[in-house]
C-alpha cells in the first residue's frame, strides 16, 4: 500500500514517513499544497494524509483540487483547528475524514486502516432507489435521470442511505458508517451534512426522499 503524505514541516514530515514505512507502508512526500497536488494526480496511492496550513496552496484547496481532477483517494485533513465549522469545512473540501493536532499516532493508523479497509471493499453494482440512481465506479448519482451534484461527503451519506433504504439510521450509525467514528460533541455535523444532501435531493421534486425521525436520526423512504 503506498501513502503519500503532504506537510510542510520537516520534522513531522520524515516522522511520519519514518513511522508509516515501520508499518509497512510505502511512503511519498510533498512539502506544500501545489507538490501535493502534483504527486496525487501523477501517480496511484492508497491514501493521503494532508496537512491543512501549508505554503502555496492550503490543504483543503488542494484536496478540492484533486477531487475536481477525478482522484477519489481518501484524504486525512490534519489541522489545529478543531471547530464545528472547521471540521465542516475540511469535509466540505473533499476529506474523508479529520484529525486535530496533536494527536497520536496510534489514532491516526486507527483512522488510516479504517478508510483503507473501507477503500479496499469490493464495490458492487449500481444502488437504486425511486428515482434515484447511484454509480459507486464513477461516484456519480441521479434523480429522475438528472445527475446531481454531490460532494465526497455528501455522495458516502447517501450511498449508505441508499444501501439501508426504509431504515431508521441514528446519527450515531451514520457517523459510524460514513465517518468510520463517533463525532461526539460535533454530532450536530450529521444534521449539516443530511440538510446539505436533502437540498440536492429532494428540493426540485414534488416526492421527498430524506425524512426526519425526531429524536432518533433520518430515514431514506418514498412515503412519510
Amino acid at each position: 500500500m503506498r501513502i503519500l503524505v503532504v506537510e510542510d514541516e520537516v520534522k513531522v514530515a520524515t516522522f511520519l514517513k519514518r513511522t508509516l514505512e515501520e508499518e509497512g507502508f510505502d511512503t511519498d512526500l510533498a512539502h506544500d499544497g501545489d507538490e501535493g497536488i502534483a504527486k496525487a494526480c501523477e501517480s496511484t496511492y492508497d491514501l493521503i494524509i494532508m496537512d491543512v496550513m501549508m505554503p502555496k496552496k492550503d490543504g483543503l484547496t488542494a484536496t478540492r483540487e484533486i477531487r475536481s481532477k477525478g482522484v477519489f483517494t481518501p484524504v486525512i485533513c490534519l489541522t489545529a483547528k478543531d471547530t464545528p465549522e472547521d471540521v465542516v469545512k475540511g469535509l466540505e473540501s473533499g476529506c474523508d475524514d479529520y484529525l486535530t493536532k496533536p494527536f497520536s499516532f496510534a489514532e491516526l493508523m486507527a483512522r488510516s486502516r479504517a478508510l483503507l479497509r473501507r477503500k479496499n471493499q469490493a464495490r458492487g453494482a449500481e444502488l437504486y432507489f425511486a428515482d434515484l440512481r447511484l454509480d459507486p465506479v464513477s461516484h456519480k448519482v441521479w434523480r429522475s435521470g438528472n445527475e446531481l451534484n454531490l460532494t465526497e461527503k455528501e455522495y458516502g451519506l447517501l450511498e449508505y442511505m441508499m444501501n439501508n433504504p426504509n431504515e431508521v439510521l441514528t446519527r450515531t450509525m451514520i457517523a459510524e458508517a460514513v465517518w468510520d467514528y463517533t463525532f461526539d460533541s460535533f454530532t450536530n455535523i450529521i444534521d449539516v451534512y443530511v440538510n446539505y444532501l436533502r437540498k440536492k435531493v429532494d428540493r426540485d421534486y414534488p416526492t421527498k426522499l430524506i425524512h426526519t425521525v425526531r429524536g432518533v436520526g433520518y430515514i431514506l423512504k418514498e412515503k412519510n
